[in-house]
């Protein structure tokens, strides 16, 4: 794919998003977000990638909306020469967080988030929907909306509380603070903190790990069924899902492959492809309402 304000590599089966703007701490733009949703779906689309790992250049993750227009950076989109609008929910423009965001939200591969430094803003809001969060010592997250006077956005009122916990959330939400990664732990934000320098080889370790021993089609299956039933009103909703995918992943080519590989004693050679649409009887999600327009 081509773009101008990141990098996407693919390599051992590993795709690598880079925010590519390290002048301005890769600082948040509509560009960026459109650029951010078609590496998205250009990795959920091609089947040599099993695993998605986003970091930032230079010194900082993303260190939040670019302030370069100035007061009215975050005025409404539909007024004459400002930004521009992709599509609209409920009448209005979309958020360009949720334009960002949402695309990771709906991937069928994992996707690791390799926090380099600040992730302020959008920059802590874009990783929610990341199955893992990665802290290097030096990140700093700040969900400081309401310090410029705005609301949280890309959907993190939906993903924060259930990744963190509401009062966690409403904490970090309410004032604004920027905060280390050592609370970001604790709080849960990220799962593990590690030096500076052994981030990206931490977050690859773990890319390797899924991408050499599991198969793909059944850790596609497992994330939409994991995050989808954060939402759901009981556990007989995850049984029947749950059957429906042991059945259908069952009789496939990755389960003998599977079992084989364990009564042999020997790696697995897991081989089914995703495919189109819904993975091993589970429907894609997030669904898009019908009121957001392209």
């Amino acid at each position: 794919m081509s773009s101008t304000q990141l990098r996407y590599e693919v390599a051992d089966r590993v795709a690598t998003i880079t925010l590519d703007r390290p002048d301005r701490l890769n600082a948040f733009t509509p560009v960026m977000a459109g650029e951010l949703g078609e590496a998205a779906a250009a990795a959920d689309a091609d089947e040599a990638v099993r695993v998605v790992v986003v970091t930032g250049a230079g010194r900082a993750f993303c260190a939040g909306a670019d302030l370069g227009a100035g007061s009215g950076t975050f005025a409404d989109r539909g007024r004459a020469g400002g930004p521009p609008v992709q599509g609209t929910v409920d009448g209005v423009a979309r958020d360009w967080g949720g334009v960002a965001s949402l695309p990771f939200a709906v991937l069928r591969k994992p996707v690791i988030a390799a926090v380099n430094g600040p992730a302020v803003g959008i920059g802590a809001t874009m990783v929610l929907p990341m199955d893992v969060r990665i802290a290097a010592e030096s990140a700093r997250f700040g969900f400081v909306f309401a310090r410029r006077g705005i609301t949280p956005e890309a959907a993190s009122s939906w993903f924060l509380p259930r990744v963190v916990g509401i009062s966690q959330a409403m904490e970090w939400v309410a004032t604004g603070r920027v905060f280390d990664a050592a609370e970001a732990l604790r709080g849960r934000l990220v799962s593990r903190v590690v030096p500076d320098a052994d981030l990206l080889p931490t977050a690859m370790e773990l890319a390797h790990e899924i991408a050499d021993n599991t198969s793909g089609v059944a850790v596609a299956a497992a994330r939409q069924m994991l995050w989808s039933m954060l939402g759901a009103p009981s556990p007989w909703d995850a049984h029947r899902v749950e059957s429906r995918a042991l059945a259908e992943l069952g009789s496939g080519p990755d389960a003998a492959e599977g079992v084989a590989a364990f009564l042999a004693k020997r790696p697995a050679e897991f081989g089914a492809p995703l495919g189109e649409g819904a993975v091993a009887g589970v429907p894609r999600w997030p669904q898009p309402p019908d009121d957001v327009l392209p």
